[in-house]
C-alpha cells in the first residue's frame, strides 16, 4: 500500500519572472490611467476585476480590458503587494 503525502504540510514556492513583473507594472498603470480618463475610480473598479475576475469591471477604452487580462490575477496582487511594501 502507497503513503498518500498530504502536498498541504509543505510550502510551495511562486515565482514571476523579472519580464513578466515589468509587463504587469505597465498593464497596471495603463489600465488605471483609462479609467481614471474615463470618470472611473480606478482603484475600487481594479479591486473589483481582482475580487471577482469579472473583466467588466474594466473599461474597453484604450484597449484596457484586453490588456488586463493578458497577465493572471493573482500576479496583479503579487505586483501590487510588492510595490507597496517597498515603499514601507
Amino acid at each position: 500500500m502507497e503513503e498518500v503525502t498530504d502536498k498541504h504540510n509543505f510550502t510551495m514556492k511562486f515565482k514571476v519572472d523579472k519580464e513578466k513583473i515589468n509587463s504587469a507594472q505597465e498593464i497596471i498603470t495603463n489600465v488605471y490611467n483609462s479609467l481614471e480618463e474615463k470618470g472611473y475610480n480606478p482603484i475600487n473598479q481594479m479591486v473589483g476585476y481582482i475580487l471577482s475576475g469579472d473583466p467588466t469591471y474594466i473599461t474597453s477604452f484604450n484597449n484596457a480590458r484586453s490588456l488586463i487580462r493578458k497577465i493572471e490575477r493573482d500576479e496583479l496582487v503579487e505586483e501590487l503587494l510588492k510595490s507597496y511594501l517597498q515603499e514601507k
